[in-house]
């Protein structure tokens, strides 16, 4: 299945409020929990809404729409891991090393669109997007649904999906929660959907 792919806007607002509904995707969190953290739950779920709001509207997109039609289906959480400071505090995630790398560390796919391809269409999306910001690489947290008994929350992705796209584990800290990673050259040469995408998230943080 064809998704199309954009960069979170001002524009694309409307479209990221009806994928993530009243519940804010998951209890209010409104994709702030790796900014702040479990603070998410106790403030009003409006201000966490407006946060991610505000991010939208700065001139530098905090993630990725994968969209069916008119319709948003999917949502990847892109940013430079130095503005994500609850990673470092995450027992199991720690930095690996300096490299300042880029994160893709949480997803949300609508009920009717699981299974169907989005978050792989997300991470194949997210490669030239990171590249094209300068990202030496771009890294992931996901969960390792091979190792018997691993966590079922899965917003932060699924390892299998991350390594069909080339990505490494490069640090396994806790058996179903690798760090994996993909270093990132030129974006050119990714294909015309993903030289689009690059063309319209650089002239997202421009605008």
């Amino acid at each position: 299945m064809d998704f199309t792919i954009k960069p979170l806007t001002s524009a694309q607002w409307p479209a990221l409020e009806d994928l993530f509904g009243k519940s804010g995707a998951s209890n209010g969190c409104w994709c702030m929990y790796w900014r702040i953290g479990p603070r998410y739950r106790d403030r009003p779920r409006a201000d966490n809404k407006e946060d991610l709001r505000r991010l939208a509207a700065s001139g530098r997109p905090p993630g990725l729409l994968a969209f069916d039609g008119d319709r948003a289906a999917g949502w990847c959480e892109l940013a430079p891991r130095a503005e994500l400071g609850w990673l470092a505090r995450a027992r199991h995630l720690e930095p690996v090393d300096d490299l300042p790398v880029w994160s893709a560390p949480c997803f949300y796919v609508r009920s009717s669109h699981r299974g169907r391809g989005v978050m792989d269409a997300l991470i194949e999306a997210a490669l030239p997007a990171a590249a094209s910001a300068g990202a030496p690489a771009l890294e992931a947290y996901p969960v390792d649904t091979a190792v018997p008994g691993h966590t079922g929350n899965l917003f932060p992705g699924i390892a299998a999906a991350f390594a069909r796209h080339g990505f490494q584990v490069v640090a396994r800290r806790k058996p179903d929660r690798p760090v994996m990673r993909k270093a990132l050259g030129s974006a050119a040469g990714e294909g015309a959907t993903a030289v689009h995408l690059v063309h319209e998230y650089l002239r997202a943080e421009q605008d």
